[in-house]
């Protein structure tokens, strides 16, 4: 065999192996398909039965007269003071659950953007968080069906869409701050290097509930032990295991790219700061 057929034959090797290696990037940079059990909602990782029961876990919210309800009611009065303000203005974007616009969140914490795009993998990471949170605090929301402060002080929240449905939806425990820790504590893991600003963010984003004058403060407090107790609950399951791996690889490479976060994080510290 002559030395230009050789030549022709590595060559030929060497473009396939370029072909098949990007074309194994392509399969693992997207995430497998997972369903939605609602329009809009992934499925989580847990079974039902493995969902922790908030009903089970937490104690009753603060009994009439107590002192814990005088506190939760200091907290909330002092909080009506910031309404119109940035930090309020921050509450608001903050009660955003939905995707894409939840995805950016914690986009300055993790200094890198979070989108279905240049994150996939993250990107659907958060959004099954998210349902194994939320199903998390059903069950004492439904048993206790606690008033939330708007309804109690007749005074506007942040997101004056959404006041019907939460007179219908138990205030205890947050929600939002369960899905917002659950959401920092797994970025922690992703992202180490960002741990302080990451929590940080985490804590702010329960805060931004009473901000927005649509929880108590022991709803946001039993919703951050709810977060705490989803995520570990999510480290004895494989594939959220494996997702969590597979999101520090893609935000490796994220960075090495050199992009930037997708909010104006000048604006959101300055916000959080107020």
């Amino acid at each position: 065999m002559s030395n230009y057929a050789i030549c022709r034959i590595v060559l030929i090797v060497a473009c396939l192996a370029v072909i098949t290696g990007c074309a194994n990037v392509e399969r693992q940079g997207k995430p497998a398909a997972v369903p939605e059990i609602r329009p809009g909602v992934l499925a989580g990782y847990l079974a039902s039965k493995e969902v922790p029961d908030s009903s089970f876990l937490l104690p009753p919210p603060p009994a009439p007269g107590s002192a814990k309800l005088a506190f939760d009611e200091e907290v909330s009065r002092k909080n009506l003071a910031l309404r119109g303000t940035p930090r309020w203005k921050q509450a608001a974007l903050d009660a955003e659950l939905t995707f894409p616009d939840a995805a950016g969140t914690f986009s300055c914490a993790i200094n890198a953007p979070i989108t279905e795009q240049d994150t996939p993998r993250l990107y659907t990471l958060l959004r099954r968080i998210r349902t194994d949170a939320s199903r998390s605090t059903h069950s004492a929301k439904s048993k206790y069906m606690r008033v939330r402060p708007f309804v109690v002080n007749n005074q506007p929240t942040c997101s004056p869409d959404e006041e019907k449905s939460l007179r219908k939806n138990g205030s205890y425990p947050s929600g939002h701050t369960t899905i917002g820790w659950a959401w920092a504590l797994a970025l922690t893991e992703i992202a180490p290097d960002r741990a302080n600003a990451i929590l940080a963010r985490g804590r702010a984003f329960g805060e931004s509930r009473l901000v927005c004058n649509v929880h108590w403060q022991s709803d946001v407090t039993e919703g951050y032990f709810m977060g705490t107790a989803t995520i570990a609950r999510l480290h004895g399951d494989p594939s959220f295991r494996a997702d969590v791996e597979a999101a520090r690889e893609e935000l490796a490479a994220v960075r090495a790219r050199g992009l930037k976060p997708t909010r104006d994080c000048k604006a959101e510290a300055e916000a959080l700061g107020y």
